[in-house]
């Protein structure tokens, strides 16, 4: 398998953390963000994004991928067991970009926004396919942004940080 990946990517940041919680092997290509080349475009059409996943078939979009993986080695397992979790799950990833997106980018760009109320409510701890889909956010948002994490989110971020997975994007998002 080869990704195609960008490291100041949190999109990028889920699917890593997923592999890793997988103990999958998989080819990095890096991808300048501030430079797309032309072969991503063509890759992921019409903007290039990353993450994009090359497993004999091209497949672009963080939790798409994530679901992917999920499915193809479902051990260890990212989802929880029952039919109503696995939904739930799936229903906090979806409305990521209502519940935490479209705030944390409004900040970096110096935009009016909530972002300080959106950390306080976010649904964390439901399940770790969900926490894995916000944790590469809430890192950035202490580590790059500066803020502080309402203590709640402090605590659950500590946890997933034992996480080998989890722990290893940190160090990628220090080095950014």
């Amino acid at each position: 398998m080869k990704l195609y990946d960008a490291a100041r990517c949190p999109y990028c940041a889920r699917v890593r953390i997923a592999f890793a919680e997988k103990g999958l092997e998989f080819d990095r290509v890096e991808v300048d963000l501030s430079n797309r080349p032309p072969w991503l475009i063509e890759l992921n059409p019409p903007a290039g994004r990353v993450p994009v996943l090359d497993d004999g078939f091209v497949l672009p979009e963080s939790e798409v991928i994530m679901e992917y993986l999920e499915e193809r080695y479902p051990t260890p397992a990212l989802m929880p067991e029952s039919f109503a979790d696995r939904a739930d799950a799936r229903c906090v990833v979806y409305r990521f970009d209502d519940l935490l997106g479209h705030d944390y980018y409004a900040f970096r760009r110096g935009e009016e926004n909530e972002l300080d109320a959106r950390l306080e409510a976010l649904p964390v701890g439901r399940s770790l396919f969900s926490d894995i889909a916000y944790v590469p956010w809430v890192l950035r948002a202490r580590e790059m942004l500066g803020l502080t994490l309402p203590a709640q989110l402090e605590a659950w971020l500590q946890t997933m940080l034992t996480r080998p997975s989890v722990a290893a994007e940190l160090e990628i998002v220090r080095a950014q």
